[in-house]
């Protein structure tokens, strides 16, 4: 290595000094200064960030994280070509400020006062000027230049379907949201809520009603929703909200002492899905009557002696929402000499079924009204059909409503037993008619929520 030791380099002709040529680098040894040059306002940037207070050195930049504590930089002293920038790490200045403190009797902007940083995403870049006006800021931006930032959580069963994230809650638990998105509208979320389905009583009685059933679309989905869509809004922030998950009525066969067990609410924030009335017990003059709720429980067969023929089903969407969460539950009836024929449950678009009339006008249980049938879990599924009511003569059970309903029993030939409402789809019990043909206890409920993620 040539090794050349001068005191001065001049340029022999013109006013251009030419050292290297295309392609060298030009460095100083270390320990070495230059003076004359002037800065280019760059700086070495500090990749680790600054997590507590500190004193800055000229010619570096720093990546300040405010997201624990706020923090102080001292600034070094200040001399013509100082140089120093800082940057917001974590887009947290508006919460917890950065103080910049001029040294000694240095000056910012003119006056030896600390100053302030307290905008999220801030950066700014100071040069040392001279003793009259110290510091002055050459470059502040207060531009957010983030990328978007979309919902972040945990909770329930976790799919995907395009740009959608998908949680399914089939028990109690909690969707707890960790990052808000940076577009408002991308906070908004989809849900459905549906409660437990009610039970189907014994002794002819009345299917379960369907437990409630309530949805939202947000702005920016896209998916088939059901015809009962248009429930309140929800934007979330980040907390947790508690998920209840209603569980489905249980089906009691002693024989007419008490209306099928109603089914539990569900609820998501201010959402509450009100769960499915039972039936009403068939033989009896005094609790016939299908039970109210979400969907309104199927009236059972009144006992001969019993004034009138018919039975009058639970009223539906208990307590009243916009939209209707269910329907009615359908009237029971009998024929002259014997109680036979329970109404359906009540589903979430459809009214249950009355039950037919007496002979010989072909005397039927009723079917369980349907339920509704939505795409928010990225395929069409339904929930919240009614169950079928009991019924004594030959033919074909009674059908629950699409959504999840069970079926009626029947002692005819062949004495078939009624069935229970499917498990997390809010879908009424079907109606029993007898020992040996037992009816079944309601589905439970399911909580679904939908937001956009990327």
């Amino acid at each position: 290595m040539s090794k050349i030791e001068v005191n001065q380099i001049s340029s022999q002709c013109g006013s251009t000094l030419t050292i290297g040529q295309s392609g060298d680098s030009i460095q100083l040894a270390c320990g070495a200064t230059q003076t004359g040059f002037g800065r280019t306002g760059t700086v070495n940037w500090d990749t680790t960030a600054k997590t507590a207070s500190f004193t800055a050195v000229s010619g570096n930049g720093y990546f300040v994280n405010t997201t624990s504590t706020a923090i102080t930089v001292t600034l070094p002293a200040g001399s013509a070509g100082s140089i120093v920038s800082l940057k917001d790490y974590a887009n947290t200045w508006q919460t917890n400020n950065v103080t910049v403190t001029p040294n000694g009797t240095d000056k910012i902007n003119g006056i030896n006062s600390d100053a302030l940083l307290d905008t999220q995403d801030q950066s700014i870049t100071l040069v040392y000027v001279d003793d009259t006006k110290g510091w002055r800021a050459v470059q502040d931006s207060t531009s957010d230049v983030s990328g978007a930032t979309f919902i972040v959580a945990t909770g329930g069963t976790i799919t995907t379907s395009g740009n959608f994230k998908i949680h399914t809650f089939t028990s109690p638990g909690t969707f707890c949201v960790s990052q808000v998105a940076t577009a408002p509208a991308n906070n908004e979320v989809s849900y459905v809520v549906v409660a437990g389905g009610g039970a189907g009583q014994h002794n002819y009685g009345g299917g379960g009603g369907a437990g409630g059933f309530r949805e939202s679309k947000s702005g920016v989905d896209c998916y088939s929703a059901s015809p009962l869509e248009g429930a309140t809004n929800i934007s979330v922030t980040a907390t947790a909200f508690p998920i209840t998950v209603g569980a489905g009525g249980a089906y009691a066969s002693s024989p007419g002492t008490t209306k099928g067990n109603s089914g539990s609410n569900s609820v998501f924030s201010t959402i509450t899905s009100a769960g499915g009335g039972g039936g009403g017990v068939g033989a009896n003059c005094t609790l016939y009557a299908g039970v109210a709720g979400g969907s309104g429980g199927g009236g059972g067969s009144p006992a001969p002696g019993c004034a009138g023929s018919n039975s009058c089903g639970g009223a539906g969407n208990t307590p009243s929402v916009t939209p209707a969460q269910g329907n009615p539950g359908g009237n029971g009836s009998r024929n002259p000499s014997t109680h036979t024929y329970g109404g359906g449950g009540g589903g979430a678009i459809q009214a249950g079924i009355n039950a037919g009339h007496p002979i010989p006008d072909n005397p039927t249980g009723g079917d369980g009204g349907d339920g509704a049938t939505t795409s928010i879990s990225a395929s069409p599924t339904a929930y919240a059909g009614g169950g079928g009511g009991a019924r004594n003569n030959t033919g074909p059970n009674t059908t629950g409503g699409s959504g999840g309903g069970g079926r009626g029993a029947n002692v005819a030939s062949p004495t078939t037993p009624g069935t229970a409402g499917t498990a997390n789809t809010g879908g009424g019990g079907g109606a029993g008619a007898s020992t040996g043909s037992e009816g079944g206890s309601g589905g439970s409920g399911i909580v679904i929520i939908r937001y956009k993620y990327q």
